[in-house]
């Protein structure tokens, strides 16, 4: 029977732990993405580290790094600061490792250094792939397409409550030098980090709702480190503002930031104040040139009034004139009258040396009503004369 060569566990972890002390000397730069990661009370870093297929399901290589308190208390603040976020789950980094084999622990890696440069270069390379894919599937320029109305008053905003960029937002939009009104409605969601995509996701499917009620959706943050807004690089969310019904116009960062949901959106503005100042000119626009209109057309009705009042005064002054003539011509008849009227008065005759001769009561105007020993009177101008009819002659 053939002897068996025996070692005890320990031994053979021993064998492990000097083989790799041998084989791995130095310090090695190793790149895996980020499983889970645990800070303890005593500032330890404990991370799992994973690989992945080519597919990004599932898992080819598994390992624990350790970052002990005394590198943490230098690499943490190094990496936040370089790309301006904090290491997380999900995140690919390169990592300077010491390789170390316990005997009762296994293998660990002992994490020396970190590279934020390589964190923001696999950024960049999912970001370009994103995009690509939107472009191959027609989706890059949908929302572009769609029509703002004439005069957008009505927002449904996504964003967080507690953001600086919104309450800057707020106060620049509704306290506008113009006194102009608009309606928004806020739809809170986180707007940085891993849970921002989903939260902004079911924000916009809630608004979706609701649809009629609003003339755009506005998403705002306001800036912050490049790594806090790698959310908006997110193919879900890019695909969900893309697809949207009304216009999203975005005002996340300052002007060094640009990413793929600002790509998709029907218009990218840098700051939540840039976004005010864009609907608040749109309306200022608007209103000038219908000031304008009003202007021209109350040019045109005062011009067509003065020459309106022009033709009335000239037909004020002919009528005038007409009734003057008119009356002077009136006025000619009535002296003209009143000269008959004058002549015709007996009177008039009388003062002019004429007489008038009464008989019984009654003018006599023939000889031959006159009979010798007649009484009649004699009618001068001053006054009566009684006469008595001694003879007549014809």
């Amino acid at each position: 029977m053939e002897s068996k060569r025996e070692i005890g566990l320990f031994q053979l972890q021993e064998l492990i732990r000097k083989s790799l002390e041998n084989s791995f000397r130095e310090e090695i730069w190793v790149r895996g993405e980020i499983s889970e990661i645990k800070n303890n009370t005593a500032g330890h870093c404990y991370i799992t580290l994973v690989e992945k297929d080519e597919a990004g399901n599932g898992l080819t290589a598994k390992a624990s790094a350790i970052i002990w308190a005394s590198s943490y208390r230098i690499i943490k603040p190094y990496f936040e600061t370089s790309t301006g976020t904090s290491l997380s789950s999900g995140m690919n980094i390169l990592v300077k490792v010491q390789i170390q084999y316990s005997e009762l622990y296994g293998l660990s890696l002992i994490v020396r250094d970190i590279d934020p440069a390589f964190t923001m270069g696999e950024l960049e390379i999912a970001r370009q792939k994103t995009i690509v894919r939107l472009k191959q599937e027609g989706m890059f320029d949908m929302n572009s397409t769609l029509s703002l109305p004439l005069l957008p008053k009505r927002f449904a905003v996504i964003s967080s409550e507690q953001a600086a960029g919104y309450r800057d937002f707020m106060r620049h939009l509704h306290e506008n030098e113009y006194g102009f009104y608009f309606e928004t409605t806020l739809f809170p969601a986180p707007v940085q980090g891993k849970d921002a995509p989903e939260g902004i996701i079911a924000a916009l499917d809630e608004i979706a709702g609701a649809i009629d009620k609003y003339d755009a959706v506005l998403i705002l943050r306001g800036g912050g480190g490049a790594m806090d807004l790698i959310c908006f690089d997110d193919y879900a969310l890019a695909v969900n503002v893309a697809q949207f019904p009304i216009p999203v116009i975005t005002g996340v960062g300052h002007d060094h930031d640009y990413h793929v949901v600002d790509m998709v959106a029907h218009t990218n503005l840098k700051t939540p104040t840039a976004v005010a100042d864009f609907f608040i000119d749109m309306t200022a626009q608007e209103d000038y040139r219908v000031t304008s209109v009003i202007s021209r057309l109350k040019m045109a009705l005062d011009r067509k009034l003065q020459a309106g009042m022009a033709s009335i005064d000239q037909y004020r002054i002919r009528m005038a004139n007409a009734l003057e003539l008119k009356l002077l011509k009136e006025e000619q008849k009535v002296q003209l009258l009143e000269y008959k009227v004058n002549a015709a008065n007996p009177q008039e005759i009388l003062s002019k040396g004429f007489s008038i001769v009464i008989k019984d009561g009654r003018r006599i105007d023939t000889i031959s009503k006159i009979n010798k020993d007649d009484e009649i009177s004699l009618m001068l101008g001053d006054g009566i004369a009684e006469c008595l009819v001694l003879t007549k002659h014809k």
